[in-house]
């Protein structure tokens, strides 16, 4: 029996120890963010599907999108799989996004706990425009044609707690995108990890996302008619179809800690009804310049929430604002989100979200 306890304390130390050397690389690496010379070659421009960068939720877009290391809602879905291997109760979410340029971005996420440690999830996002008249070097007034432009993933997420303080979660997903008869089409894989150091409630994450196949456009209006000898009068034209290129997915990498500085259980100071959280991302993406997000959420019983973020070295975003209200009904939790951000010269970006836990 002693020696069954011996080895408990051993494996506990070894996992403290474990996540101070995380800890320690984790602020490593917001320092190397934060001091990053930003000398490297442009890479905008590069990746296809630009909509999965999009951040989802109006409570982790209100903390600056720093929720890797928390993911503690269904919207663990999109920021760190791994989240939803914590979530003890069904959990459904809706949000939807006012982009500029009249663009709208939508996300549908469900989370489904199959017992004390394993959860799968479904999720579904679109972003599209309003159509729009086409126009040509010939008609730049507009042709009378009108077409619109969609984009989707659909995911599925498996997620499942090895151990008491430490969960792995993977989601595989489905992207297409259509622009007017062109379409493009594949599959790819989000992988995170989460951990909870059980020091004054810290906890860290970490997820890559979008590693998959490229994309290529295709369809009917890539086919021309084509006369291969200009200089000869009187050739038949033959029918052809236009090369397009193929492109990656933006892939992006996150590391995040959240840390409970005025709450229950292990935060620094102990309040039975307030809690802060604040927390704190280094965002790296393939076609981007690296980004440091700050966020923070003050909470009363769990009931009304207030946010703020900070978007560092984002190329349009800076400073973010929300609100949130939980209420119970009957059996089931019902929350409200609502999220401001500044976007520059391009306007003020808006954010709903509603979410139900059964």
């Amino acid at each position: 029996m002693r020696s069954t306890k011996r080895v408990y304390y051993y494996l506990e130390e070894f996992i403290a120890d474990r996540s101070r050397m995380l800890i320690g690389i984790l602020l490593a690496g917001a320092i190397i963010f934060a001091a990053h010379p930003l000398l490297a070659v442009s890479k905008k421009g590069t990746s296809v599907a630009q909509f999965l960068k999009i951040g989802v939720g109006a409570r982790a877009a209100a903390m600056g999108s720093a929720f890797v290391g928390l993911a503690n809602d269904v919207t663990a879905l999109y920021w760190n799989p791994a989240g939803i291997a914590r979530l003890d109760r069904p959990q459904f979410m809706a949000a939807h996004t006012e982009w500029f340029a009249d663009l709208n971005h939508e996300f549908m996420g469900l989370s489904l706990p199959l017992g004390p440690s394993t959860a799968l999830g479904v999720s579904f996002t679109a972003f599209y425009a309003p159509e729009m008249e086409q126009t040509t070097i010939e008609e730049p007034e507009g042709t009378g044609i009108y077409f619109d432009t969609q984009d989707i993933a659909i995911g599925l997420t498996y997620a499942r707690r090895l151990t008491d303080r430490f969960s792995f979660g993977m989601t595989a997903k489905y992207v297409h995108q259509r622009l007017f008869n062109e379409t493009a089409s594949t599959f790819a894989v989000d992988i995170g990890g989460q951990l909870h150091t059980g020091f004054k409630g810290m906890r860290l994450g970490m997820v890559m996302t979008n590693f998959g196949g490229k994309m290529r456009l295709d369809g009917r209006d890539l086919i021309v008619s084509y006369d291969p000898r200009v200089d000869v009068a009187g050739n038949p034209l033959i029918e052809s179809k236009l090369s397009t290129e193929s492109w990656p997915l933006p892939h992006s990498f996150r590391i995040g800690i959240a840390l409970d500085l005025l709450g229950k259980q292990a935060a620094v100071h102990y309040d039975p009804i307030q809690r802060i959280t604040v927390t704190i991302d280094g965002y790296h993406v393939n076609d981007a310049a690296e980004t440091l997000n700050w966020g923070a959420e003050y909470a009363w019983s769990e009931l009304f929430f207030l946010r703020a973020g900070y978007r560092w070295n984002h190329d349009t975003e800076r400073w973010s604002l929300g609100v949130g209200i939980r209420l119970p009904f009957q059996r089931w939790m019902v929350q409200a989100d609502y999220a401001f951000a500044q976007m520059g010269d391009l306007g003020p970006i808006q954010r709903m979200q509603i979410g139900i836990q059964f």
